[in-house]
């Protein structure tokens, strides 16, 4: 017996079993420090030595005069088998044996152990120096952050010993010995994560450990398997990892012979280097001295091409910032106003988090960022969404690459017509005209509406001269201020007048519409309110006594059409109805293009339910096809998944894309009732809808659409859905948004759905989308872990249908806190006396 080993069993009988309260968690994400190399050890399978390159990389990261942590997250047959123990006493065997000369401090630690493996003394704490105060020192920390007595897998071994352990408790664990912190300031130590079996074997939960760790995504050594039929088993670990977005810098295995490296090079084209070990001996008695001296000149060239990999990684990322500003032309932004050191490094995405590049005090790190703005709108999937669209998404691209659609039919399209007309169409559509995004959408729905209303007017089209006898034919759009319906000529030609319409963006711009001065409802002072522009109010309606609302159901209640204002709007929309729309004198509405209940780059506006649905109603009356831009509002972003449930009326047309794909992939669809279709059938195809782009209807886009419209509105896969699936349960905390409301800096918030929208009061400063009031406050919410970008001064949060409460919560907790301290930032300035101008330098980090 090793004198090391019967050192560590004296040790582990003298220290004090932790209690497991010290390892209480939140559901904040973790950082990881990039200031020590930190790698994953990956198995191609169970048995292939993921320990002995544990070993061995530690022995020639030691032997180069740098320090090394260890961690085993999930050990079972333990105490006979611990691996974080055999890396211990192997590594420092090796030192002893090799005369090393410097200092060296070691400790064995487990953290939480069964209570079955404790019987058999599973609390084992070891710690050993060698060399005392000789030369520099280097320190091996190895540790098993939770351990079972049987040697099956950790799902069956946690079912069975009653230590149960969710991933998050994993994570939240293993990411305090990750993150930045005391121990970067060693600044050259090495931390490994030795995973449990393969690459796709399941931790406690049953989780994949591919998928269970993806949070960190840890770049990854993939130890492979160099038996028989180890090139299969290789090529699909590293696969599973590739298709999850891992970095994998090297494959090791041990040499059997096959030459199984020849295979994994060709297939791996050379782009990740192949290490192989000697034979490992067989015999047990063996106590792999030998070995560890003959793998030395191969775990040296591991450490080699990790350290440089990682010396890549990290000055990838340092560079990012700088190129971007010389490369980019972003939309949406003025380059001006964005200093370098500000942009946003990313280095991946998890579920709702972005993992950004940051360096704080000193010390790199990949921090987490909850995108608060849901990536423009589009973000909704969970971590096993994530996993699930990429994989079939893998399959879609493999079987079909892309196809043409016209005349050609094949599942992918085929799967996700039916499930948008059985879902955000059911009871109204009949037909899904695919596109790319939903501006395109918004384009073809205008055209389809316009033949609609030429036909249902008995406006006679001729082939050649377009509409006979149309001299100073003008048709317009009815829509509603504030509204936003994309970027392209035709789309912006519907919507008011704006930022996004004026002469810098698109001098050609005319407005060809009737653009309607809309209620809207809000919430403040911890109550909903009903706000009518002077433009709507009549003498029949006297505002000032009008109630305000007790909750957000009673808003969209349908007992409200029957009441004076319901009456005051169908008199001030008819009006306007007639007025406009003259078609003996040639000027036609032939359209109503709104987007329902919040208008969305607007400002988050929401408009009264009551006034957009008899706004509907009177249109259909005088025979004006009703579009829905649904871009932003449909697939559960309002907690329906159609706002037109909500408003309790449907569309001619409606345009939809953003969620629908889970925001992977550009995919748009515009879904029509089937007589609007039918008025473009006929003899020539000139009559035909003229319209579309190369990759219509392409399959990756109706791959990832058809899984994540299935996802959201399954109650196995969507907890936030209600018991009858209807609807999303309520996802934000009322008495949070209730305190958010009253603060003084706040003039509104619209609260619904998986949508908080929050105006900032900005009285004296400019207000509108080109506000750069709420900057300040936006730097400060990045700090705190936060992601946003504002729609002048207007903040937003954004979850996906499958955010969990919890973090929605804490996510509004954290905006609760920066808007009161810039209540009392701004009343401390007003106190002092300060300048507008002054003021406005004080709170803009530009």
């Amino acid at each position: 017996m090793s004198p090391l080993l019967s050192l560590w069993r004296y040790k582990s009988r003298r220290f004090p079993f932790p209690s497991r309260s010290l390892f209480s968690t939140s559901s904040t994400p973790q950082p990881v420090s990039l200031s020590s190399p930190t790698f994953t050890i990956w198995g191609a399978n169970t048995g292939v030595g993921k320990t002995l390159v544990s070993t061995g990389l530690s022995i020639s990261v030691l032997s180069s005069l740098q320090s090394l942590l260890y961690l085993k997250p999930l050990q079972t047959g333990y105490p006979l088998d611990s691996d974080s123990r055999f890396v211990f006493v192997k590594a420092l065997d090796h030192l002893r044996l090799a005369n090393f000369a410097n200092s060296v401090v070691a400790s064995n630690q487990i953290l939480v152990a069964s209570e079955s493996a404790k019987e058999l003394g599973g609390c084992e704490h070891a710690k050993v120096e060698l060399n005392g105060g000789a030369g520099e020192e280097v320190r091996l920390e190895c540790k098993t952050l939770y351990a079972w007595r049987e040697a099956v897998g950790p799902h069956l071994a946690a079912e069975r010993e009653g230590l149960m352990v969710e991933d998050e408790v994993v994570r939240e664990v293993l990411g305090r010995f990750l993150g930045p912190g005391s121990r970067d300031k060693h600044g050259s130590e090495w931390r490994l994560v030795e995973t449990a079996g393969g690459v796709a074997s399941p931790g406690p939960t049953g989780t994949l450990q591919c998928d269970m760790y993806r949070p960190f995504r840890l770049p990854g050594v993939l130890v492979g398997d160099g038996r028989l039929g180890g090139i299969s088993s290789t090529i699909s670990a590293y696969e599973s990892l590739i298709l999850r977005g891992y970095d994998v810098p090297v494959v090791i295995f041990e040499d059997n012979g096959l030459s199984n490296e020849v295979a994994l090079l060709s297939y791996l084209k050379k782009r990740v280097p192949v290490l192989v070990l000697p034979p490992i001996p067989k015999d047990p008695s063996d106590d792999l001295t030998d070995w560890f001296l003959e793998s030395a000149s191969v775990f040296t060239s591991l450490q080699d091409e990790l350290l440089l990999f990682h010396s890549r990684r990290v000055e990838r990322l340092k560079d990012m910032q700088k190129k971007a500003t010389n490369l980019f032309w972003w939309p949406f932004t003025q380059h001006d106003l964005v200093p370098e050191n500000t942009i946003t490094v990313i280095d991946s995405r998890c579920a709702e988090s972005f993992s950004i590049y940051k360096v704080k005090d000193g010390k790199e790190a990949i921090i987490p960022q909850f995108d608060a703005c849901a990536s423009w709108w589009t973000q909704g999937p969970d971590m096993s969404l994530q996993t699930e669209l990429s994989r079939d998404m893998g399959y879609s691209v493999s079987r079909y690459g892309h196809v043409m659609f016209p005349e050609n039919v094949y599942e992918p399209a085929l799967n996700c017509a039916e499930l948008l007309l059985d879902g955000v169409g059911r009871g109204w559509a009949s037909r899904v005209y695919f596109s790319d995004n939903g501006s395109t959408a918004v384009e073809i729905a205008l055209k389809m509406a316009f033949r609609k209303y030429v036909h249902d007017h008995s406006i006679v089209l001729n082939s050649q001269k377009g509409i006979e006898n149309a001299t100073g034919f003008n048709l317009k759009v009815l829509a509603l201020n504030g509204g936003y319906h994309g970027d392209t000529l035709g789309a912006m030609e519907a919507q008011s007048p704006s930022a996004y319409t004026g002469f810098l963006q698109q001098p050609w711009y005319s407005g060809r519409g009737i653009f309607l001065e809309p209620p809207t409802v809000l919430f403040t002072n911890g109550k909903w309110e009903l706000s009518v522009p002077d433009s709507l109010v009549s003498e029949k309606l006297n505002y000032q006594t009008q109630p305000s609302f007790g909750i957000l159901a009673d808003i969209f209640c349908q007992t409200r059409d029957s009441s004076t204002i319901a009456d005051m709007y169908r008199s001030y929309i008819s009006q306007r109805l007639s007025q406009n729309s003259l078609p003996d004198q040639g000027t036609c509405i032939g359209a109503l293009l709104i987007e329902p209940v919040i208008q969305g780059a607007g400002g988050m506006n929401m408009i009264d339910p009551l006034f957009q649905r008899i706004l509907v109603s009177e249109c259909k009356k005088h025979r004006i096809p009703v579009i829905f831009d649904e871009v932003f509002t449909g697939f559960w972003r309002l907690g329906r998944e159609s706002a037109a449930e909500l408003l309790g009326c449907y569309p001619d047309i409606a345009c939809y894309a953003k969620l629908m794909t889970g925001g992977v992939i550009p995919l748009a669809a515009t879904l029509a009732t089937e007589d609007v279709f039918q008025v473009f059938r006929g003899n020539s195809k000139l009559r035909a809808l003229l319209h579309g782009h190369s990759y219509s209807a392409h399959a990756l886009g109706c791959t990832a659409a058809a899984k994540a419209v299935q996802w959201f509105k399954d109650s196995r896969t969507n907890p936030n859905l209600d018991s009858n699936g209807t609807q999303l349960k309520e996802l934000w905390d009322w008495e949070a948004i209730s305190k958010i409301s009253s603060l003084p800096n706040v003039k509104r918030i619209v609260a619904i759905g998986t949508l908080v929208a929050i105006e900032l009061e900005a009285e004296g400063f400019d207000t509108g989308y080109a506000s750069q009031y709420a900057t300040s406050l936006i730097r400060q919410l990045r700090e705190d872990g936060v992601y946003m970008r504002p729609l002048g001064n207007v903040i937003y949060l954004m979850c996906g249908p499958c955010t969990s409460q919890d973090i929605c919560t804490h996510q509004l907790d954290k905006v609760y806190e920066r808007i009161l301290a810039l209540d009392s930032e701004m009343e401390e300035e007003h106190e002092l006396d300060v300048s507008n101008v002054s003021t406005r330098q004080c709170i803009s980090v530009y």
